[in-house]
Order: structure tokens, then sequence, then C-alpha cells
């Protein structure tokens, strides 16, 4: 369902030149599965996810998402997919219901399937007790809802998650990661990005770990660990960074003297 290849992108720094953000990155994900995309910040996940989504264009390689190549089919791509990520914004004015409803109208959905199909999401995510809402007085864990209903609203085949996670409670953490596991149980293509290696280890059935925008490892999470000889993701990781040559994760706390 997805099937990156040797995917690159480099941004122009006016001082320094081109600078690969991702370089020569290769992976597939399949329906039913759920695939980490693992590494720290500035790693070059959200960069190659947003490649994927057509956001951003690849200066090389290629990439197919349900079927359809990034590049030249980009409004099939985005039909295809669910995006949702821990930086989307709610809008104060709108209630619950109403900001779903744009994104389903945004897909294209005739207002009798939009209708009932909001009336299966809402019941799934147990949104009713707040469609009426306004954005601006939802809880966390009510706006993560909205966020994932909106993703999902059109029932695309392929969903992009880049660290929904990020800044959430337990409880409402907890909640979304079951909802992950059930659109899993559907069928649904599922890319996860990530830096929390308990969670990677938790949802995915498959890893790729990032780090400088290059690919340092990809496998299934207990195959990775024994190949390496780690005892978990967390310490698999920075094995892999130190490897690398990248000792800042070895660097001691500052003392004041």
């Amino acid at each position: 369902m997805i099937q990156v290849e040797q995917l690159s992108k480099s941004f122009l720094d006016y001082r320094r030149g081109w600078l690969p953000a991702v370089d020569a990155v290769s992976f597939t994900c399949v329906p039913g599965e759920i695939f980490g995309l693992l590494g720290p910040n500035g790693a070059g996940k959200t960069t190659t996810l947003r490649m994927l989504s057509t956001v951003l264009k690849p200066t090389s390689g290629r990439a197919r998402v349900a079927g359809f190549d990034v590049v030249r089919r980009p409004e099939q791509v985005r039909q295809s997919i669910g995006f949702m990520s821990a930086g989307t914004g709610i809008y104060e004015r709108r209630t619950a219901w109403e900001l779903v409803e744009f994104f389903g109208r945004l897909y294209g959905l005739p207002p009798d399937r939009l209708r009932a199909r909001m009336e299966a999401v809402f019941d799934w995510l147990q949104m009713n007790e707040f469609r009426d809402v306004m954005g601006a007085r939802l809880s966390t864990g009510m706006k993560q809802k909205v966020s994932i209903a909106r993703t999902i609203i059109h029932d695309p085949p392929v969903l992009i998650f880049d660290e929904p996670t990020s800044g959430l409670d337990v409880l409402v953490a907890r909640s979304l990661r079951q909802r992950i596991l059930e659109l899993r149980d559907q069928g649904k293509t599922i890319i996860f990005s990530s830096h929390d290696m308990s969670e990677v280890a938790k949802l995915c059935t498959r890893v790729a770990i990032i780090h400088k925008g290059r690919l340092r490892a990809l496998g299934r999470p207990a195959e990775l660990l024994e190949r390496y000889g780690q005892p978990d993701l967390e310490e698999l990781f920075f094995f892999l960074v130190r490897a690398d040559g990248d000792l800042s994760v070895d660097r001691p706390w500052p003392r004041a003297d």
C-alpha cells in the first residue's frame, strides 16, 4: 500500500548550500500493519511523511501511496490518506461536529454519506456528549478525538500519525493508541512516527530507525534487538546513534563547580 524507494529531500541553505533532510530512504508498509518511524526530533521523520502526503515534493527517489505516485498523482494520494499530527490546530469558534463536517466536505463527501459517516465516527470515538461544544471549550482529550475524527472521516485506506501523543497525559495517550490498534484491525495501512521507544514497541509490527535523514535499521523489533544484541528499542537506538558517530548521547550533565 505504501512503497518508498530511495526517497530524498534536500533544502537550500544560502550559507551552506544544499542540505539533505532525508537521504535515500526505502521501506514498504502493507494493509493491516502499523509501521513505526522512529527517531529523534530533526531526524527526517516529518519530512518523509510530508513527502508521502504530497505536502513536499521529493528531490529524488519515488513513493507510491495506495497505488498512486506522490508526484504524478498527488490529488489521488490526498484522497487516499488521513494525516494526524500533534501540532494540528482546532478552530475555537466551531463545534466538534462542525469541525469534522468541514473536513468531510473538503474531501467531497456528499451530504447523505457524510452525515451517516459522521454519526458512525462520533459513536465509535464516543464524541456525542461534546458534539455541540465549541473548540475553545474542548479538553485536550476531546481535541484529540476531533483530530482523529477528521483524519478518518473519508475512510481512507492509509493513515499517517506524526507523533500524535506528544504532550498528552497518560490516559489520553493510552486511549489514542487503542483507537489506532482498532484502525489497524480494520485493515488500514498505518505509519506511526514517534520518538517514544516504548510506544513504538507496543504498537508497531515493523520499525524503521532514522537518524540524520538516513535509515539506520529496518525490521521487526524482536529481530532488530537480536541482530544488534540490545535489550530494548531505546538501547538499540542509542547503539545505532553512537555507531553513526553522534556522541552527544554520552555527554555527562555539566557540573556547577
